[in-house]
């Protein structure tokens, strides 16, 4: 009897937890769909299916077509997607659908969502906690863009709590920062707990209501504090927060549950309604000139964006204080170079040690070195003490290691050669002749790139099918190279591409860049492309009515050159002067593969 009850009673806690998980998963659908019919209400094409019912499967059935992910992504972060690249008939077949969520995984990938385990036919599908999970991530990005020093400066204002100094508020996770600044005003609310998280520290509402009634104490109500009642307690709560104009998304009963999703979403949109903080301009101006010169901040972004993409343990959520201690390193080495990593002679963070961080980093710098990458004037003392060029060089030089051997490995024909800069760029260049054009670069410096032409001509060189030529301009102004750039980004993506670049990468001509962005193009090709199509050129049976006409060539395609140029490394030294350095130097041919 002893053992029937026991295991009764395990049975029914499971039974329970389930179907609180599913009681949570209801909560955040609502919640994510009342989201979505506010924001998205005016969305030309989106429209006709909107307002979505909560209490049915209308998210799971809209999401199938990949329009409204691409959608939602552009409303996290505008301008992420061309959407002149989205297919939106009212029917789509399965390759239209499947390039929609291509562009939509891609996209995500490239504002921060992690999507190592959600391929396109989980959203074909419309599997719910997965597609979930993905507009979670969505919306948490959305909700919490501005929480940093560059949007909003007044957070220079938590250093005042003498808990705090200026790196490491710069080097705090958004959540992290989130909750920073909830107890700032919560102390200077007289609530005498600390909130360390977005659950049960919330369940009774009464932080809310002290949060509430610092930020807006106008609308402040004596009854949120006396009732007894949680669920009572949280319903005022959200009374007061929808007086001061946040929009109304949870039930008082996502508050009373614990959902750490709604609650996140809950706190930021208050953030972002009236963060109560400063407008003092010395303080505002001192946390400007704390922020970094555009193009450290395109760097920043891009090698932050590649770091997450590997799936590694460790978020990184501010790349130059994220790296000082060595482990996140160390993680992406472990990813991009398997077993070069001693684990027993590294420190996981919190590191008390500021010698254990030098260990971390010494590590580092001699793995590189194992991998031939050049680290001229680099010790593992630069990356703890965050010196951004030295530490922006040597991730450029992972990132392209990392991007040559992949590319290495699919490219079956190499006989083990390696894969350098110039290869590439003689691959394209025969790519594209290949089908009749004549445009070619000499390298990824060529000023001829800013059109964003040749990039056009060799994605349709790929699939005739996915460039609409009528919507490609001459790439003469700046506004038609801009146009032009953000096709590409959206079509790369849309075949397959995972890039983190920006249009202003294409239309400065970024030779860092240029070059990763035509290897990510030939790794999709030597991924889907049949193996007669590397040796014999590229053909395919489908034609583009809207395609420009072809130049004539009096050369013969057969005798077409794809010469191993050896490419010199960075000299991080002189990155000291240039950050946008060229990475390599194309100087003398080697033997001709092809």
């Amino acid at each position: 009897m002893a053992m029937r009850k026991s295991g009764g009673s395990k049975a029914t806690a499971s039974v329970l937890k389930a179907a609180a998980a599913d009681t949570i998963i209801e909560s955040e659908k609502a919640t994510y769909v009342r989201h979505i019919n506010i924001y998205l209400a005016d969305d030309p094409f989106l429209k006709q299916f909107l307002p979505l019912d909560p209490a049915t499967n209308d998210l799971f059935d809209l999401a199938k077509d990949g329009v409204l992910l691409c959608k939602l992504i552009n409303v996290a972060v505008p301008g992420t997607i061309d959407e002149r690249a989205i297919n939106t008939k009212k029917v789509l077949n399965l390759w239209e659908r499947n390039e929609n969520h291509t562009l939509g995984l891609n996209s995500a990938k490239a504002i921060g969502c992690t999507v190592v385990n959600i391929g396109t036919q989980d959203l074909v599908e419309g599997r719910p906690t997965l597609l979930l999970g993905l507009i979670s991530q969505i919306i948490k990005i959305q909700l919490l863009a501005d929480l940093n020093l560059k949007k909003t400066p007044q957070l220079i204002e938590l250093l005042e709590d003498g808990n705090v100094d200026i790196e490491e508020l710069m080097g705090l996770s958004p959540e992290k920062l989130l909750l920073r600044w909830m107890n700032y005003h919560l102390t200077k609310g007289g609530y005498e707990k600390t909130v360390t998280n977005f659950y049960s520290d919330l369940k009774d509402g009464k932080a809310y209501a002290y949060l509430l009634n610092v930020l807006a104490p106008e609308y402040c109500n004596t009854m949120t504090l006396d009732t007894e009642d949680p669920t009572e307690r949280a319903k005022l709560v959200l009374d007061h927060a929808e007086r001061m104009g946040c929009k109304r998304y949870l039930h008082p009963e996502d508050i009373v549950e614990g959902s750490s999703n709604l609650n996140l979403a809950f706190v930021a949109q208050i953030f972002h309604q009236r963060n109560g903080l400063s407008l003092d301009g010395k303080k505002i101006s001192f946390a400007e000139r704390m922020t970094d010169d555009v193009q450290l901040s395109r760097d920043e972004r891009c090698f932050r964006l590649w770091m997450n993409s590997l799936g590694i343990e460790t978020y990184v959520n501010n790349l130059f204080e994220d790296v000082r201690t060595g482990w996140v390193l160390l993680e992406v080495l472990d990813k991009v170079a398997p077993g070069s990593v001693n684990w027993k002679h590294a420190t996981k963070p919190p590191i008390r040690f500021p010698f254990r961080k030098v260990e971390n980093c010494n590590q580092v710098v001699m793995i590189g070195e194992a991998l031939r990458l050049s680290i001229v004037n680099l010790g593992g003392n630069d990356i703890v003490e965050g010196n951004k060029k030295l530490i922006v060089a040597f991730l450029w030089q992972l990132m392209r290691y990392n991007m040559l051997q992949v590319l290495k490995n699919l490219r079956a024909r190499s006989r083990g050669k390696d894969i350098t800069d110039s290869y590439i760029m003689a691959w394209a260049n025969r790519k594209i002749k290949s089908t009749g054009r004549s445009r070619q670069i000499e390298s990824f410096k060529d000023k001829s790139l800013s059109s964003g032409l040749f990039f056009l001509e060799l994605l349709s060189a790929m699939e005739p099918r996915v460039v609409n030529w009528n919507l490609v301009t001459k790439g003469e102004s700046e506004e038609e190279k801009r146009l032009n750039a953000t096709y590409i980004i959206s079509v790369a993506r849309k075949i397959g591409c995972s890039i983190f670049l920006l249009p202003e990468d294409i239309m400065e001509v970024n030779q860092k860049m240029m070059l990763t962005l035509t290897a990510s193009i030939m790794c999709w090709y030597l991924q889907n492309a049949p193996e007669e199509a590397e040796s014999n050129g590229y053909s395919s049976a489908y034609t583009s009515d809207a395609s420009p006409a072809h130049s004539t060539i009096g050369e013969d395609e057969s005798a077409s050159l794809c010469a191993e140029i050896s490419s010199l490394n960075i000299d991080v030294a002189a990155l000291d002067n240039d950050i946008t350095a060229s990475p390599s130097q194309f100087e003398n041919e080697d033997d001709i593969v092809e």
